[in-house]
């Protein structure tokens, strides 16, 4: 363990500042959420300045992770992901101003200076997102060694993105019964703040948003890790191009289950209470992912064969 964390301290120094930085954010909102009795939008106050800290801990981790993946340096690669940090700073810093206000965050308009605020943190994400896409682009024009790993850091990088554009309908949708002022929402079909999941908040009385948002963004570490277990486990059973295949089979289908849940959500249903159509589409995208992986494997049996009667 040890190593390993010496060996993280020397990846991208600001994303690790950075993220060694949200760590101990995340300490002092967790002890917020159960020391501050305050409760906006029917959450504990301090729950969303801890949700974006630990989300940037993983995020910020990642990236410095798959930066160490190009087969040669790109200073373009790294001024992206500086910048990144910067904006993610501003993002953060008005998340928490505005928990020491007493106000939200997002969507908020009630006065000039909660809408600057909240513009802010538009262009800060605008900012963040080209960023990105640079740095994705850089992964897609510097092929790794490791062509699973490859694959699962430009399928990661272009689904996270994926997973902010899918939040977009949360600004410009009409907020269901809001305060004069407030712009955006997370919910369909109800007001923010209703019954939501444990910890999460996800609503269980209508669609949220959030949902296919958190899915899409967390592509960036579930595809890697998918790589890491390919890798590892079938990396003696299966070769590489299977393995490649694979990857991209489950990044296909994960980039069309963060496209089902944000329909779902925008149809008004509950993650948990979906219709029936919701469910045959479900069903249909797990029979195409099952049927596409089984082709793929019995590909890779068949070159395995012609290997071996060579």
């Amino acid at each position: 363990m040890t190593t390993v964390l010496n060996r993280a301290a020397h990846w991208h120094r600001p994303l690790m500042l950075f993220v060694a930085a949200m760590a101990v954010l995340t300490v002092v909102a967790a002890v917020g959420v159960l020391a501050d009795p305050r409760v906006l939008t029917g959450a504990p106050i301090w729950l969303k300045p801890l949700k974006f800290a630990v989300s940037f801990v993983l995020y910020g981790t990642t990236l410095a992770w798959m930066l160490t993946l190009l087969p040669r340096r790109s200073r373009v690669a790294e001024w992206a992901a500086t910048l990144i940090v910067a904006v993610s700073v501003v993002e953060m810093a008005i998340i928490v101003t505005q928990v020491l206000r007493g106000t939200t965050s997002h969507f908020n308009g009630t006065t000039p200076l909660n809408a600057a605020l909240f513009s802010a943190m538009g262009a800060a994400i605008m900012v963040l997102f080209m960023a990105q896409l640079v740095i994705g682009v850089v992964a897609l024009l510097r092929p790794t060694a490791d062509r699973v790993a490859g694959y699962a850091v430009r399928l990661g990088l272009g689904l996270s993105l994926l997973g902010m554009l899918v939040a977009v309908p949360m600004v410009t949708r009409a907020p269901e019964s809001a305060a004069e002022g407030i712009s955006g929402a997370h919910s369909v079909g109800v007001a923010d703040g209703r019954p939501g999941l444990p910890l999460v908040g996800w609503s269980t009385t209508g669609g949220d948003l959030r949902i296919g948002h958190f899915v899409g963004l967390h592509a960036l570490q579930a595809l890697p890790l998918l790589a890491i277990l390919l890798n590892r486990f079938l990396g003696t059973r299966l070769d590489e191009a299977t393995r490649a295949r694979l990857l991209l089979v489950a990044g296909a289908a994960y980039g069309a289950a963060t496209l089902l849940l944000t329909w779902q959500a925008l149809r008004g249903q509950p993650l948990l209470r979906p219709d029936a159509l919701t469910l045959a589409v479900a069903a249909a995208l797990v029979a195409a992912t099952a049927t596409a992986a089984g082709a793929v494997l019995a590909g890779g049996r068949r070159r395995a064969d012609v290997v071996v009667a060579a």
